[in-house]
């Protein structure tokens, strides 16, 4: 079957039965929906094309003036996305918080930002993050990127990343016991959301730092919150009460925990990922100075603390909403528990989890934690055709390559066979599945964020079952990374032995 045999033979009226609709439709059922989708276009084109070339302006709607389309973005989020790429095709133009952009969506587009034009473009998260994360991984570009991604595989070696789910097992299951009270088959309604933000802290402090964070756990939750959710603030200046000032003096308090803890973390080399930092060397000798390690240290934090808190949740999600789901993962998981006589899982055990893989390979298309990536044009060049300007910010919306129907069967429907070896969908463009990023920014801690997240997710089916009415629909809210408006109540009931 080729990819446009999908979009023809899928059922027109799935996306009605599907608690995915609104990733790809615009919503209408609340008032504040309908007045956004009801704002008139205002029409702008991004730049004429120089004299002589064959390329083509980019089009699109600049929204609100200077708001631009940032609130239709942080409502809906993929369906924005979507309708962007359905009305304008793969290039199109809006403004942000006063920034003229451009959105690039499908997976042909995508690779000419990605492959064929990579050295076109640099990374262009410095807008929404540099000030909070400044020289984190992300931030650097080219060989500098390189130089700091060489040292850093360092501590993302298969026999580091055997010693932190050694370490990180023992937290998960713990904590997670500790949700509901022990005896029979009591029950309780867990905010999933920063249950999880805790716990994956805790995690942080054992298998990223080697150290209880105990009293500080809720200064350093909200100093990461507070960086995360300053990326898209409506006012960029330090105002008091504003979210850009939160950000800052967050990352004031991310620095100073960091920094005190930098001459025993270069003393003693120990299995966390501080530790791999400060002893870690490329082939040539490099190393990282201590304003190196601290960057990356508050960077890798992040992006683990939070990426995995809205996996996880995600993940929860579907296995409520699909109990038949929950019950081939937790067979497999206990199967697991009896082979191993309760020991905690090797790498190898939980790549061996089939149904939790597809489980979480098809929550990660569905809601990949980080939906695009940023670039920004280093010099005049073109996307799919269109004139694109030295120094243009861009928006790779790859979401929109999740959600295409000539990609994937059904794409609104949860269906993690889709992923199986007799199907592949994700194999239908090499571009079809990102939710770690590609190329020379690929998220480096993949492999780590995927054991933590079924992790996370065994311990819980272990634990408890739960189910999420039909009616309910998971309240997703977008700013620098998706999360639930209402903290993911979720009903959990302890199972019996």
């Amino acid at each position: 079957m080729v990819a446009g045999d999908r979009a023809v033979g899928r059922n027109p009226s799935a996306r009605a039965e599907s608690e995915n609709t609104a990733l790809i439709d615009i919503p209408h059922d609340h008032l504040l929906d309908r007045t956004l989708d009801l704002l008139p276009e205002r029409h702008r084109v991004l730049a004429t094309p120089p004299r002589g070339s064959d390329t083509a302006p980019v089009h699109g709607d600049a929204g609100l003036p200077y708001l631009g389309r940032a609130l239709q973005y942080m409502r809906w989020g993929p369906a924005e996305m979507v309708g962007r790429y359905r009305k304008y095709g793969p290039v199109s133009f809006s403004t942000s918080l006063g920034v003229d952009r451009v959105l690039v969506g499908g997976p042909e587009a995508l690779d000419e930002v990605l492959g064929r034009r990579r050295r076109d473009f640099g990374q262009g998260w410095d807008y929404f993050i540099g000030p909070f994360f400044r020289r984190g991984l992300l931030l650097l570009e080219f060989d500098e990127h390189k130089f700091h991604r060489r040292i850093m595989q360092q501590a993302f070696t298969r026999e580091r990343l055997e010693a932190h789910l050694a370490a990180l097992t023992p937290v998960v299951r713990e904590s997670v016991e500790r949700w509901i009270p022990q005896g029979g088959k009591a029950e309780r309604t867990v905010r999933l959301y920063p249950t999880v933000k805790e716990l994956t802290l805790d995690i942080a402090g054992e298998t990223f730092m080697g150290v209880d964070v105990g009293a500080r756990r809720t200064q350093l939750i909200e100093a990461f919150v507070d960086c995360t959710h300053a990326g898209l603030a409506i006012i960029r200046h330090p105002v008091p009460g504003g979210n850009w000032r939160s950000g800052l003096r967050g990352r004031r308090v991310l620095e100073e925990y960091f920094t005190a803890m930098l001459p025993e973390k270069r003393r003693t080399e120990t299995p966390d990922f501080f530790s791999g930092l400060c002893h870690a060397r490329s082939e040539d000798g490099g190393v990282f100075g201590d304003a190196d390690v601290v960057n990356h240290m508050i960077f890798l934090i992040m992006a683990a603390h939070d990426t995995t808190t809205t996996t996880a949740t995600a993940v929860a999600y579907y296995l409520g909403k699909h109990p038949e789901w929950q019950e081939r993962v937790r067979a497999e998981v206990l199967a697991l528990d009896a082979e191993n006589d309760g020991a905690a899982p090797a790498i190898a055990d939980l790549e061996g989890l089939r149904d939790l893989d597809l489980v979480v390979k098809e929550s990660l298309r569905l809601m990949p934690p980080v939906p695009g990536l940023s670039r920004r044009a280093v010099r005049d060049t073109e996307i799919a055709g269109h004139y694109i300007p030295a120094g243009t910010p861009i928006d790779l919306a790859y979401q929109v390559n999740h959600l295409l129907p000539e990609l994937w069967t059904r794409p609104e429907v949860f269906d993690p066979e889709r992923f199986g070896e007799t199907r592949r969908e994700d194999k239908s463009h090499r571009l079809a599945w990102l939710p770690f990023g590609a190329g020379a920014h690929k998220c480096i801690g993949m492999h780590f964020g995927t054991f933590e997240v079924k992790t996370v997710i065994a311990a819980l089916v272990r634990a408890y079952a739960w189910q999420i009415p039909q009616t309910y629909r998971m309240p997703w809210g977008y700013t620098s990374i998706p999360f639930p408006r209402d903290g993911a109540p979720m009903l959990l009931r302890r199972r019996s032995a």
